[in-house]
């Protein structure tokens, strides 16, 4: 068992913590340098994606796992900003070292960084400028900034327009908040085609095929069943023994079964349904008699993807074939299968009002595909989170400036003793990300940091340094927006990092277990 405890076990994570920050703080922004991973098993990964490049790295330390943790909480949440996440976190603890050094104790250096989060996010709701889903504009900004230095610039046009698209297609609102379900837009990468023939299908794709090979290929006007038990003959809940002396009477039951799946079929039938999507199984010789029916069907498809179906045709998901009724059918203009390669995919398209729609991201090679996918992916979550929460702020490490200005002020007003300096340590950390962005550029961050500063010291909250032109700019007129979540989300996630690592004084990692030996 190897034991850390006290100061020591304070410098230990907060070094993992910082040694971790520091591999990925050169890929944050525009400008971001890409990293190179290989795998165990030789694999390799280039990327400049924070969220890639943490899921791609085998870290032990727990407390690395922690901060990757908060990572991983920030992109299901926002869909962005990862990698200030990281950065964040490490600065605000290289913070921390410095006021442990002077003598403060953990847990008022804790206490202090939570006041100084409250009033962050205060500030931070108070410069947030409203959006709506008809500014265009504003929409149509988010989704470049978002796919900024993403390797896809020649396509930014395209994509842009998908990923708004997408997420106009799926949002819906609950009074006046918007609401965009985390299923609602799925991307699915396709190789062999430049990234500018992306489309967007207003339907499902599925990674499966027909049950029977006679089934029909392709059906339009497809009036889509949804079942989510299999269609079989059950067998019975208590033991059952049944006795035959005569073959005919095996026969009679074999008959009996084929009946009974006959009659599950012609209900289905019945019911005008002629796509049918099983999330179980589709027994024998169920399939054929679908088949004779002219029916396409696909069985065991994933609870996932039913749910997706039946918010894109508008269908309802029933337990039995009994239960289905041409209230509950589906509609999508197609439905067809297709083989790409040595794969099949099942296409339901052409759907007239669907809540879940599918980005078709398109590259020449794995590589490029991959990247597109990754940059419509961020575009897609900026643009949701812009519209759910409501509020954008400029980018180009404006808001940061903006922020430690003010949060020093209502530490000098408000506040005194420790928990000023905290505060003050914790708005310092601040400049950590525009500081990044400038020397992303090559650009000298003291000077250009220092102008920029001057100039929100004369209230002009926007200015920031465009790292693409390396001039300082008025990064709301440039158009370099981002949505307020990721900020908030982002000081939330890197705050909790930091407090939580300072409320640890002790680290028990227990020895590996022992190989056996062999006979």
């Amino acid at each position: 068992m190897e034991r850390t405890t006290g100061r020591d076990a304070h410098r230990s994570n907060i070094s993992v913590i910082h040694a971790l920050a520091q591999t990925v703080r050169s890929t944050l922004g525009p400008k971001g340098m890409d990293k190179m991973v290989v795998d165990g098993l030789g694999d390799i990964v280039v990327t400049n994606d924070g969220f890639t490049l943490l899921n791609e790295m085998r870290v032990r330390h727990p407390a690395a796992k922690l901060a990757i943790e908060a990572a991983v909480t920030q992109q299901d949440k926002v869909g962005d900003g990862t990698t200030t996440v990281i950065v964040l976190a490490g600065e605000v603890l290289r913070k921390a070292e410095d006021l442990l050094e002077m003598d403060l104790h953990p847990a008022v250096i804790a206490r202090g960084f939570r006041t100084a989060e409250r009033m962050a996010q205060e500030i931070l709701e108070d410069i947030g400028e409203a959006v709506g889903p008809d500014d265009d504009e504003i929409i149509t900004r988010i989704a470049h900034t978002a796919m900024t230095g993403k390797a896809v610039e020649s396509a930014k046009e395209t994509l842009a327009s998908l990923a708004i698209q997408a997420v106009r297609k799926v949002i819906r609102y609950d009074g006046k908040r918007a609401v965009i379900d985390d299923d609602g837009v799925k991307l699915e990468r396709m190789v062999g085609e430049p990234t500018e023939a992306s489309t967007l299908m207003k339907g499902v794709l599925l990674a499966r095929e027909r049950a029977h090979p006679s089934m029909p290929t392709r059906v339009e006007r497809a009036n889509v069943g949804l079942i989510d038990q299999p269609i079989e003959i059950k067998d019975p809940e208590i033991a059952t023994r049944i006795h035959i002396s005569d073959p005919r009477q095996m026969q009679a039951f074999v008959e009996q079964e084929r009946k009974n799946l006959a009659e599950m079929v012609e209900r289905i039938v019945a019911s005008g349904c002629n796509v049918l999507f099983c999330q179980q199984n589709i027994e024998e010789p169920a399939d054929d008699f679908l088949s004779q029916a002219g029916v396409f069907a696909v069985r065991r498809v994933p609870r996932g993807d039913l749910v997706r179906l039946a918010k894109a045709t508008g269908a309802r998901i029933v337990s039995s074939p009994h239960m289905l009724d041409a209230a509950y059918l589906g509609r999508a203009g197609k439905v067809r299968e297709e083989t790409l390669g040595k794969s099949t995919f099942i296409y339901v398209e052409d759907c007239e009002d669907p809540k879940a729609v599918t980005l078709l991201v398109k590259g020449s090679t794995a590589h490029a595909a991959e990247e597109a996918r990754r940059a419509l992916e961020d575009a897609v979550g900026d643009i949701g989170s812009a519209l759910t929460r409501g509020k954008v702020v400029a980018g180009a490490g404006a808001v940061e400036v903006e922020l430690t200005r003010r949060l020093r002020e209502r530490a000098r007003t408000e506040l005194t003793g420790k928990e000023r300096l905290v505060t003050e340590a914790f708005a310092d950390a601040m400049t950590v990300v525009p500081r990044t962005l400038i020397e992303s550029s090559g650009a000298d961050a003291i000077d250009q940091l220092s102008l920029v500063e001057a100039r929100h010291e004369r209230h002009d909250i926007w200015c920031g340094f465009d790292v693409v032109s390396g001039q300082l700019v008025d990064a709301w007129e440039a158009g370099i927006l981002e949505p307020l979540e990721i900020k908030t989300q982002a000081l939330a996630s890197a705050t909790e990092v930091a407090v939580t690592i300072l409320r640890i004084d002790d680290i028990l990692i227990g020895d590996a277990p022992a190989a056996e030996s062999g006979g």
